[in-house]
């Protein structure tokens, strides 16, 4: 069965309704019929809570947590040793933000495919380091 990572610019799309948003459904419910698992990592989640506080409040943040733990979406918590290196590698060699490096190893340990659509720094880790993306938008 398929494996699918969340960066955070998915859920944020999602909860946004930013183009793209329905591939993402697209995406939740493939989950839902058990065809595929997705997950997200905490520290990816993390930066969704940041965003939706930045931009309203710690409350509208703290709804948007709670709905999206209805999501069929595993959060895994912390980092597992092969992962926390992985990330340390591939923050330290592409000079990337911390929450893509965890996105990005979670994939490469994990035989992941990488939802996103953070162009600019996430898709050259296709051709260099062969992470499969969906391109949400």
């Amino acid at each position: 069965m398929s494996l699918y990572f969340l960066d955070a610019c998915a859920l944020i799309a999602l909860l946004s309704g930013e183009r793209g948003a329905e591939n993402v459904k697209n995406i939740l419910q493939k989950a839902i019929d058990g065809e595929i698992i997705v997950k997200i990592n905490q520290i990816n989640l993390l930066e969704v809570y940041y965003h939706v506080c930045k931009i309203y409040d710690q409350n509208k943040a703290n709804i948007a947590i709670k709905k999206i733990k209805e999501f069929p979406i595993e959060i895994v918590i912390g980092l597992k040793e092969n992962v926390f290196n992985e990330a340390g590698r591939i923050k330290s060699k592409y000079k990337i933000p911390l929450g893509d490096s965890i996105v990005v190893a979670e994939c490469i340990v994990n035989n992941g495919i990488l939802v996103t659509s953070d162009y600019k720094d996430l898709a050259k880790f296709e051709k260099e380091e062969n992470v499969k993306i969906n391109w949400f938008r």
